[in-house]
């Protein structure tokens, strides 16, 4: 059985550690709280800087599953033109590893394209009772 959580955010760059905060709080002692609180870092930077949740009057979800073995954070924002996808980034470049740090904390991570948007998704495996 999965257990959900959803939170509302606006589309601002400070709201990304209130994100944090509110994977820390609903994880602590359930499962891999700073893994989670990374990857919801993460998806949610993304969201402000590739999609329209980062315009004027823009917002993102948080959405939180947790079921015995599973932690799954998820980001519903409001749709870009680029889909998420990983990058090659240098050791020069500031950005584009994100995606690639996710895919290496996640058992399983994607995307779904939804009509007013897009969710984007990491599953990370959920420590021991």
């Amino acid at each position: 059985m999965l257990t959900k959580w959803c939170r509302a955010f606006p589309g601002l760059p400070e709201e990304v550690p209130h994100a944090r905060h509110f994977v820390a709080s609903l994880l602590t002692d359930r499962g891999p709280v700073e893994d989670a609180v990374l990857v919801v870092s993460e998806l949610a930077t993304n969201a402000l800087r590739h999609t329209r949740s980062g315009s004027a009057g823009g917002c993102f979800f948080v959405v939180v599953g947790l079921s015995d073995d599973l932690v799954r954070i998820e980001v519903v924002d409001q749709g870009g033109e680029l889909v998420p996808h990983l990058c090659h980034a240098t050791s020069r470049e500031e950005g584009g590893r994100g995606l690639r740090l996710i895919a290496a904390f996640s058992k399983n991570w994607g995307y779904t394209v939804r009509p007013d948007g897009r969710s984007v998704w990491a599953e990370l495996a959920r420590a021991s009772a």
